[in-house]
């Protein structure tokens, strides 16, 4: 499947010949912008796959724009600009910031930061997923070791005779052991 990508520049032509390179390379352009503001509007309706934006544009600057889509959503940015100071590059360090490209652009140097983004966005999604599902195993097992614990004071059992119960009923009602612990300590709240 394509990937979306918008443009947002303020000069049309520029903003034009990145929007070609990019057609040419098998992207879909979903949206072009020439302002911040504009920008925010369809990266909320469209929700791209990628931002290119320029950082110096009227109304509301690249990286304003940047920080208020990044703190929305996760869409990876790369940002255009003629200029390399130091000072856009730190603050660019503050949103979905993912590459960093100075004008003027080719072929050469957008097509590899496009893919570069997007595989790193693709990665720190996958990244999230992960770190979400070993939190929820975390509190699972919180749950268990603490039912466990209600188990072995109010029935007076030894570590693993608490747990065999709660496993021995999680298998005959055909439910999750974390269920189980939930009902054991919603039986006996301490």
């Amino acid at each position: 499947m394509k990937k979306r990508i918008m443009v947002v520049e303020d000069e049309s032509i520029v903003r034009l010949d990145v929007s070609l390179l990019l057609k040419d390379a098998g992207y879909d352009v979903v949206a072009e912008a020439a302002d911040g503001e504009k920008a925010i509007e369809l990266a909320y309706s469209l929700k791209p796959d990628l931002i290119i934006m320029d950082i110096k544009m009227p109304k509301l600057n690249g990286l304003k724009a940047s920080e208020i889509i990044s703190n929305k959503f996760n869409i990876p940015i790369l940002l255009l600009t003629a200029y390399s100071q130091k000072e856009y590059i730190e603050k660019a360090k503050k949103a979905n910031i993912l590459g960093y490209l100075v004008k003027p652009i080719s072929e050469a140097s957008l097509i590899p930061a496009v893919e570069i983004a997007l595989k790193q966005a693709e990665n720190a999604i996958l990244y999230k997923e992960k770190v979400e599902e070993m939190n929820r195993e975390l509190q699972n097992r919180k749950l268990v070791e603490k039912a466990k614990g209600i188990l072995m004071k109010q029935l007076n059992l030894p570590e693993e005779a608490a747990y065999n119960k709660m496993r021995d009923l999680s298998m005959k009602k055909q439910l999750p052991l974390e269920k189980v612990a939930k009902y054991i300590i919603m039986k006996y709240p301490s």
